[in-house]
């Protein structure tokens, strides 16, 4: 069970705006980096892949930040850290909680030089998904896609969950497509719905979310920028936390009043989720958006209204 629950807020209004949530992630990092330390985290490189990289300077780091709704390779990352570990530099590394609780299984002890912060996490998307995705609109746009939003704060607000595609003219599209399958729970790997880190208890000193809720738990804080939930596991998670209430503001919050679904239990296999899968082995990925991902839907409805308009219907 956490030790402590928060809400939390960067004090810096462009750290805010530049994270997903409320920046604590960018605070805690800044506390490693000033120590000579470095950071691991999940970036989504040139060719829209998540990967975890090594990060010693902010440029770096900075990129780990927002969200990658898809499965992150984490290479030999497990090996870098255990060779920072063993050399005394300090080490953040931050993921899912099953990445998390894979490198503590790796390293088989615990280091006193080593802050490990989880993500709430809803269930890890297939990578072919995605993959899929970008290479439909690359092909309606004729271009390709050169950098992505999983969601676009700055334009919708922290609440809205929409992708935005950028490609090589500068032009942008906006979908709730691949938003769409990535709620559907159709798209995630199998073990997700067994997962046991769903649930109030986490394998990191520190876990970090989206603050949904908050217009209960602290409603001062909800402006609709962003605010991070944020659960101390261990007293060394208090201790790294502590040290960056400096730049941030906080407030203790009640768990009963934080406990989003993530939270409760694992979500529940779909139904159709072998349709799903099927049909992603025989039919084009326009199929799958207008069958599984609502893609047109709006449209559709819009056009049936403007023609029963017409009509005087």
């Amino acid at each position: 069970m956490p030790i402590s629950v928060y809400a939390v807020k960067h004090k810096d209004t462009q750290v805010v705006s530049a994270s997903r949530s409320g920046g604590v992630f960018t605070a805690l990092s800044d506390l490693v980096l000033d120590q000579g330390g470095v950071v691991y985290g999940c970036v989504l490189d040139e060719n829209l892949v998540a990967r975890h990289v090594r990060a010693c300077d902010r440029a770096t780091r900075d990129k780990m930040r927002g969200s990658k709704y898809i499965q992150s390779s984490l290479g030999d990352s497990f090996k870098l850290v255990e060779a920072d570990l063993a050399s005394g530099i300090k080490v953040l590394f931050t993921g899912t909680s099953c990445q998390v609780a894979g490198l503590k299984a790796y390293l088989g002890r615990r280091y006193d030089n080593l802050l490990l912060v989880d993500i709430v996490c809803h269930g890890v998307p297939s990578p072919r998904v995605w993959r899929e995705f970008v290479a439909w609109h690359e092909g309606r746009k004729g271009q390709k896609v050169v950098s992505a939003d999983f969601r676009n704060k700055g334009v919708y607000g922290w609440a809205a969950h929409k992708e935005s595609l950028f490609f090589e003219d500068g032009s942008r599209i906006d979908d709730k497509t691949f938003r769409n399958l990535f709620n559907s729970l159709l798209v995630q790997r199998p073990s997700c719905y067994e997962c046991r880190y769903k649930s109030v208890e986490h394998p990191g000193d520190i876990t970090i979310a989206d603050y949904w809720g908050i217009e209960k738990a602290a409603p001062e804080f909800d402006d609709n920028k962003g605010v991070s939930l944020v659960l101390i596991n261990s007293e060394a998670g208090a201790t790294w936390f502590e040290s960056a209430k400096a730049v941030v503001t906080w407030k203790a919050t009640r768990l009963e009043d934080s406990m989003q679904p993530s939270l409760r239990g694992p979500y529940p296999r779909p139904d159709k989720r072998d349709e799903f899968w099927a049909d992603m082995d025989r039919m084009k990925f326009m199929g799958i958006a207008k069958k599984y991902g609502g893609y047109g839907l709006k449209n559709d409805v819009v056009s049936k209204i403007k023609g029963y308009l017409k009509k005087g219907v």
